[in-house]
């Protein structure tokens, strides 16, 4: 994965670091036991006898609820990878909860059965128009890296901000922040801490810049992804629900999406820049900056070029021009295939584990809906009298807390569905506070602010390998960002929904 990318021995690096972690034989009963609590755990909710259960509730709302809990623990837990509990997710709900299961989980008495979920609703999670999104995001990526137009960009973009260090310092946020928005912010972080080698060991060894500037690469990477809907997964998952026409059926744009959030982007990226100066000033007089790295001129390359630009240009001006931005995405992966740019070996370099993890993070909402569990919950916990910013301001400190230690996208996967339902039913108490889209985005805003340990992103992870940032250091950073960040986010957020701007 991500052998097209600039820096891909970084990223190599970190998985091979996540696969030793994994299979270390000192972890190897600590794994199984959390397995085991996890799989207990669910066939308790299984087996508990309907009695003693929820009034109202029916079998398979039970199973999809003891599936939901084994999906919280297993992506908390992180035994196995987050993208293989979503495959399994959907599985167990195909074979267990679906109008196409095993034949004796569906011998009991309709009534007690209740409603199942489509087994055709929940494979086309694998399909949603949100994953044609990301394909397309993931196929502009490779082509940007194959051409050479990300190190083309990465030049132009840090040449305007000179030698001095406290400019190069906003560069590298700047940049890296914008490459986000498009790219994957690991292949990002890893291409820029690339750059940045050559950089570090030229710096004073006492001087604290060095930190400054390895820092600043994992923060803008995770909140330039922010900017826009195919910047970090978070974000659709977010979007889907807030755009889905049997829901809330908002039809947020992804220009509309970044006419709000990168404002509010650029804000964050322009507090890290002050903060990480004031915490750790340089020493050094000049900083030389020298970009490696081929740039491709032959024709293909001129495709890539008019190609980016024309689908960014698209996505933008989505409202002006009535093409919705899931179907943009798929103009470079028509254009690139036709070409020959995009071969069936870059195809593997896609990121198919986070598109199954969003897709099982869908699967997942699916089931709660279809088999009308999420209602059944929210019947039986009076969420309607909870004040609006206990709901609004909770849910986003809560899933900001689980973001730090797990999968940013299982985070939004497990809160957004319950959330949006939820929402729809109090949606009048949260009207003062910019109603159910503070709610969701503010999910998204919170998942992507989880950054306090060197675990809680790969960026982070990334960067923390290079031996230049101390763990106190990382956590002293993501802290206040995460303070500053769901401040300022839910303050915009408030102000744009209570005045009908979102």
């Amino acid at each position: 994965m991500y052998k097209n990318f600039f820096g891909y021995h970084l990223v190599e690096s970190y998985h091979e670091w996540k696969k030793a972690h994994r299979v270390d034989e000192k972890k190897l009963v600590s794994r199984t036991i959390r397995i085991l609590v996890a799989i207990v755990a669910a066939l308790t909710i299984w087996c508990l006898p309907m009695e003693n259960w929820i009034d109202g509730m029916t079998i398979i709302q039970k199973r999809t609820l003891a599936i939901f809990l084994f999906a919280t623990l297993m992506w908390l837990f992180e035994a196995v990878p987050a993208w293989t509990t979503s495959v399994m997710v959907v599985v167990l709900l195909l074979f267990t909860t679906s109008d196409s299961s095993l034949v004796f989980f569906r011998n009991a008495e309709p009534e007690a059965l209740g409603a199942f979920s489509s087994y055709k609703s929940l494979l086309h999670c694998f399909a949603d128009p949100i994953i044609m999104l990301f394909i397309g995001g993931f196929v502009l990526a490779i082509a940007a890296s194959k051409s050479g137009l990300d190190l083309f960009l990465a030049r132009v973009m840090l040449k305007p901000f000179g030698k001095k260090p406290h400019w190069v310092l906003l560069g590298f946020i700047m940049v890296t922040g914008v490459f986000s928005m498009f790219l994957s912010n690991t292949a990002t972080a890893a291409m820029m801490l690339t750059f940045l080698g050559p950089v570090l060991k030229s710096l004073p060894a006492d001087g604290k810049g060095k930190t400054a500037l390895a820092l600043a690469i994992p923060i803008a990477a995770n909140v330039g992804g922010m900017g826009t809907p195919i910047g970090t997964p978070p974000n659709a998952i977010a979007l889907k629900y807030l755009n889905d026409p049997a829901g809330l059926n908002m039809n947020i744009g992804f220009g509309e999406w970044m006419s709000f959030m990168l404002p509010f982007t650029i804000v964050l990226l322009l507090i890290a820049w002050f903060l990480l100066l004031k915490m750790f000033p340089f020493k050094a007089k000049s900083i030389e900056l020298n970009i490696q790295g081929e740039i491709k001129k032959d024709w293909r390359s001129i495709v890539v070029y008019v190609t980016f630009a024309a689908t960014v240009l698209l996505w933008v001006l989505d409202k002006k021009t009535g093409v919705n931005s899931n179907v943009v995405a798929m103009l470079p992966v028509g254009v690139f295939a036709i070409t020959g740019v995009l071969t069936k070996r870059d195809l593997e370099e896609i990121n198919w584990s986070v598109i199954w993890m969003v897709a099982g993070g869908f699967a997942l909402g699916v089931g709660l809906q279809e088999t009308v569990l999420a209602q059944t919950l929210i019947n039986a916990i009076p969420f309607g009298s909870w004040p609006a910013v206990i709901m609004v301001v909770g849910s986003g400190l809560i899933c900001y807390a689980m973001a730090n230690f797990i999968s940013h996208t299982a985070t939004a996967a497990l809160l957004v569905p319950i959330l949006a339902v939820v929402g729809i039913s109090v949606s009048g108490n949260l009207e003062p506070l910019g109603g159910v889209s503070t709610l969701l985005i503010g999910v998204a805003i919170g998942s992507s602010l989880g950054m306090v340990l060197p675990i809680s992103t790969p960026p982070n992870a990334i960067a923390h390998s290079t031996g230049m940032i101390e763990q106190k250091d990382m956590a002293r950073t993501g802290l206040i960002m995460g303070c500053f960040g769901l401040v300022i986010g839910y303050v915009m957020l408030i102000f744009l929904g209570s005045n009908g701007l979102i």
